[in-house]
């Protein structure tokens, strides 16, 4: 374990958001201004202390970095332990950007409770860093419980006509799984030596029926959260009736944390499991990628057409997860960055013309390329890193996924580059439909993006074109991780023999 600066640089980056939420609760309600202003400071300001970790990362060791540990309730042998590796540092990254254009993208639209809005924002932010960092199971939970009040407050306050529906629905969802990934820790605590340090736990070499029992605990919770199908019906009701920062926030993050915790505890702690059950797991996954492109064919409102589009992206991640070697892990932990820039930018752009018009329904528009030329260039770099052209992003993590695919499985392989198609069909078929065609009289008398729109989305629009003409500056974080990852996965001992060929198949 290494910390590389003298000072809790993670701590910091956690807690300064949730300070920023109280200090936003202090002020006036009637200075709306400064509640937003201070939000953008605290969260610009965990973005610049992020960086450091970029500049600060050792790419050469899988060891734990950052690192930062103390007693907390000995008694039940519970730590305060944080530390980040290259599967976990790109994440923060991510969380804090999006955080900043969650609070720029919602500087009109959000008109009622502004204050509670923001706070609910930084609230947010704070949690989600804390579950890519934290090293002790009980820390863990309490981070990922933490999301859930202001998330459904976001979705159930500033939400759509339906979103008491849609937030309940959320709730409901996430913690029964939640409930079961708790159980599932208890087991762990109770035969791994009665701790919740991840790194012990990962040491102890538990029965295989055992390991089984506690992957489809964890899987109950990581599941929902990706969401793996059949598990994901919660997810187009919560995008269609969140607020746009609340989109991106699901989008970009939340469901990331699913497949990250299929990584982080699924595969190391319970390495036989998850050999025994990525047959089934690539399976599913396959499902979700042309189960849910399929149904974006007939979608007519535009956030719910990106919001089944995520059940097949992310249907791509899990393939790349479990098939259990280096092409297709990094694959589908680059694509998870990738789907956090693209479709947090694709739900951010829905949120700039729904502004304007009030509208989702894809057929209320039309012509849009004449009217907002700027914002349709931008669109449709979106559109083709989300198709996976060449050149962006959405091609790089795509490309090895099904390298993965097709060395685990020829067959899934196959099906799963079939998604490809089917994406590419109906984002291009929105694209002409909100675009082009004839110029709706609704949208004709639109303003193009202003300058506060526009340097919301140029950063995404730079990651895009950065990430697909050169991805080793991301992927070189991610590697001796992977590599430590698979290891574990290799050296498993007590495997039956069917298994065994499963592993050396993926080698």
């Amino acid at each position: 374990m290494i910390n590389q600066l003298e000072y809790p640089l993670l701590s910091a980056l956690i807690f300064l958001p949730i300070a920023g939420a109280i200090f936003v609760a202090l002020i006036s309600r009637a200075k709306e201004t400064w509640i937003k202003g201070t939000a953008l400071f605290f969260t610009s300001l965990t973005f610049l202390l992020s960086l450091l970790l970029f500049t600060h990362f050792d790419k050469t060791t899988a060891l734990m970095q950052f690192v930062e540990i103390g007693e907390w309730i000995p008694a039940w042998g519970v730590k305060y332990f944080l530390g980040i590796d290259g599967i976990s540092v790109l994440f923060i990254l991510l969380s804090t950007l999006l955080s900043i254009l969650c609070v720029t993208i919602s500087w009109h639209s959000i008109d009622k409770k502004v204050k509670e809005f923001y706070a609910s924002i930084l609230l947010i932010e704070g949690a989600m860093i804390g579950v890519f960092c934290a090293l002790d199971l009980f820390l863990f939970y309490i981070f990922w419980e933490a999301m859930l009040i202001p998330m459904y407050l976001l979705i159930g306050v500033w939400g759509g006509p339906n979103r008491i529906y849609a937030a309940i629905k959320f709730f409901l969802y996430t913690l029964v799984g939640s409930l079961l990934m708790l159980v599932g820790i208890i087991l762990l605590y109770l035969f791994g030596g009665r701790t919740f340090d991840v790194l012990q736990i990962m040491n102890v070499n538990y029965p295989f029926g055992l390991q089984i029992i506690l992957f489809w605990a964890f899987f109950a919770a990581f599941a929902v959260k990706v969401p793996m199908f059949p598990v994901h019906t919660w997810l187009p009701d919560a995008h269609t009736e969140a607020p746009t920062a609340g989109s991106v926030i699901l989008a970009g993050i939340l469901i990331k944390m699913g497949a990250y915790g299929f990584l982080r505890f699924s595969i190391p702690i319970l390495p036989e499991a998850s050999v025994a059950m990525a047959p089934a797991m690539m399976v599913l996954s396959v499902i979700a990628i042309v189960y849910g492109g399929i149904i974006c064919l007939g979608q007519t409102d535009l956030k719910r057409l990106i919001a089944y589009s995520s059940v097949s992206h992310m249907g791509f991640v899990t393939l790349g997860i479990f098939a259990l070697n280096t092409q297709g892990v990094e694959g589908g932990i680059l694509q998870m960055v990738n789907h956090g820039i693209v479709t947090g930018a694709l739900f951010l752009s829905v949120g700039i013309v729904y502004d304007r018009t009030h509208t989702r329904q894809i057929s209320d528009y039309g012509g849009l390329a004449t009217v907002m030329p700027v914002y349709a260039a931008f669109f449709m770099v979106f559109t083709l890193a989300s198709v996976g052209l060449p050149g962006t992003n959405g091609f790089v993590g795509e490309f090895l996924i099904l390298l993965g695919g097709f060395t685990a499985s020829k067959p899934l392989g196959i099906i799963a580059a079939s998604g490809i198609i089917i994406g590419a069909a109906y984002m291009l078929m929105l694209y002409q439909k909100v675009f082009f065609l004839e110029t709706n009289t609704k949208v004709a008398r639109l303003k193009d993006m202003d300058s506060r729109e526009l340097m919301t989305l140029l950063p995404l629009l730079i990651l895009v074109i950065w990430i697909g003409v050169y991805p080793n500056v991301f992927m070189g974080f991610m590697d001796e991780s992977v590599k430590n990852l698979l290891e574990r996965v290799n050296n498993t001992q007590t495997l039956p023999p069917d298994l065994s060929r499963i592993i050396e198949g993926n080698k």
